[in-house]
């Protein structure tokens, strides 16, 4: 039997992988994947109890997430991570659409809630434009393709503008917090932190969907796994300081939002950006053109946001296909830009329609219906983690030999208990997602449904089960379809187990 870690899993695109990740390149995408800007706004609209919140959530999921995360992706680390740990778990099937699920979220997330957010702060603070007209099309379009460029290129290169995207986000909550802290000691406080930090269940069911899609991201970089000059030794210590710089980068915008802002006036669009227009004033004649320049940042790490996603999950995506679990004509990974080109460029396809199509009905009727769809195709990402965090205990049991750079501490009872945690808040997460409202009205919290989201129950079900039957098709068939279609060579590409 080949070793499951991967050093004798074989594929026809072995040849076109090149080690171009070191330890500080992989910090670096973690960091870039994990940390999403857009979330902080709405994570802070929860008020003060965002904040407590924000630390439950950072030591009762992060913490154990991260740990299962640097197991399982330095004892496998094979080019596709998740997938390769999924198909040794569960077989192909399982793997092909909880891969899926995994993928497509981010084409639809970066088509949707980030590029109009980029959007939406480039009109407001750079260069006025009207939504929906010719302007805004061009500026969703090109960033969109921007972000699938940066995934396009080469590893070599695209590894330093995923850098740069790194440091941006951090020297920008890094310069936030230096501000607050400025304005505080000049203007005191609008807001107040003792008033509502005590934890409410409508606090709780509210922030937990968008904490737990905000903080993963840990196996991102497996998702390029050989082409790390050495995973066993450096995902653990990757997980390990992107998480501790995630965590920072999350709790100090919150702390920072709630405290300048009154809770009135957050909004999960603009919330952070319109904290810093607020603090900024302490600079003065520069305001303005500082205000422009944290705009333009702004958007720069949306942008590297989007592109550090499109480089994982698209790397995942093509290692399902190349395995045949998807069809195998996207299994390729170009030989001079070694990246797979082919899914690289379904994802612009996909996002590119999702943009066009939310930009359409954004202000027509169709608008509640689409809001939606787009919420349940982006928290796919969610479902997806509900078959992928099992995997690490099927395979510390199926595959008890395998040398094991980290281990969950602890024993099989550490282990267990990471695994059943983490296990429990996705869970809470995606059934918020699929069936809002329910346990709000279980636990006695008002929950106004047609308020929320514009339609009526009955419509949001119909519509979120409908996406999740197309999307789930659609694996099945791509699995189907790849079944007819003969391997790459003849030791039958990407074979995992004899």
């Amino acid at each position: 039997m080949p070793d499951p870690a991967g050093s004798e899993f074989l594929h026809s695109e072995s040849g076109n992988l090149r080690r171009n990740l070191r330890r500080i390149d992989s910090i670096f995408l973690a960091i870039a994947a994990i940390i999403s800007v857009d979330t902080i706004g709405q994570i802070a609209t929860s008020g003060a109890q965002a904040i407590t919140w924000t630390v439950v959530l950072l030591v009762l999921f992060l913490f154990p997430y991260g740990l299962v995360m640097a197991e399982l992706g330095s004892t496998f680390p094979a080019e596709g991570g998740p997938f390769v740990w999924l198909r040794l778990a569960f077989g192909k099937l399982p793997a092909a659409l909880g891969t899926l699920l995994y993928w497509i979220t981010n084409p639809v997330w970066l088509g949707g809630s980030i590029t109009f957010l980029a959007a939406a702060t480039w009109q407001q603070y750079l260069a006025p434009a009207t939504p929906g007209g010719f302007a805004d099309y061009v500026f969703k379009l090109v960033f969109i393709w921007l972000a699938i460029l940066g995934a396009v290129v080469s590893l070599r290169y695209g590894k330093w503008f995923i850098a740069a995207g790194a440091l941006l986000k951090v020297g920008l909550v890094v310069l936030f917090a230096i501000t607050v802290a400025i304005y505080a000691a000049r203007n005191g406080v609008p807001g107040s932190l003792t008033d509502g930090l005590s934890p409410t269940v409508g606090g709780f069911l509210a922030v937990v969907p968008v904490l737990m899609f905000a903080l993963v991201g840990f196996e991102a970089p497996n998702g390029a796994a050989e082409e790390m000059h050495n995973p066993r030794r450096d995902v653990p210590i990757t997980v390990g300081v992107s998480g501790i710089v995630s965590a920072l980068c999350y709790l100090v915008p919150v702390v920072g939002i709630v405290l300048v802002m009154p809770a009135d006036r957050i909004s999960g669009l603009g919330g952070f950006l319109d904290a810093v227009k607020q603090v900024f004033s302490v600079y003065g004649g520069a305001a303005g053109p500082m205000l422009a320049f944290a705009a333009v940042a702004f958007v720069l790490v949306l942008l590297n946001q989007g592109c550090s996603w499109m480089i994982a999950s698209d790397r995942i995506q093509a290692m399902a296909a190349v395995d045949g679990a998807f069809p195998r004509w996207f299994g390729a990974f170009h030989p001079k830009l070694n990246t797979p080109l082919r899914v690289n460029l379904l994802s612009g396809v996909v996002a590119t329609a999702f943009t066009v199509v939310a930009t359409v009905v954004q202000s027509s009727s169709a608008s509640a219906v689409f809001a939606v769809v787009l919420n349940i195709a982006v928290s796919t990402l969610l479902l997806s983690y509900l078959v992928i965090f099992p995997t690490i205990v099927v395979l510390r049991r199926r595959y008890p030999d395998v040398e094991r750079p980290f281990r969950v501490p602890g024993g099989k009872a550490g282990l267990w208990i990471s695994a059943v945690l983490i296990y429990l808040w996705i869970l809470l997460g995606a059934w918020q997602t699929i069936a809002p409202g329910v346990l709000d009205r279980a636990l006695g919290v008002d929950y106004d449904f047609e308020g929320t989201w514009g339609v009526s129950r009955l419509t949001f079900e119909l519509f979120t089960i409908g996406t999740l039957a197309v999307l789930v098709s659609f694996g099945v068939i791509g699995y189907l379809v790849a079944r007819r279609q003969p391997a790459r060579t003849p030791e039958s590409s990407a074979q995992l187990v004899a």
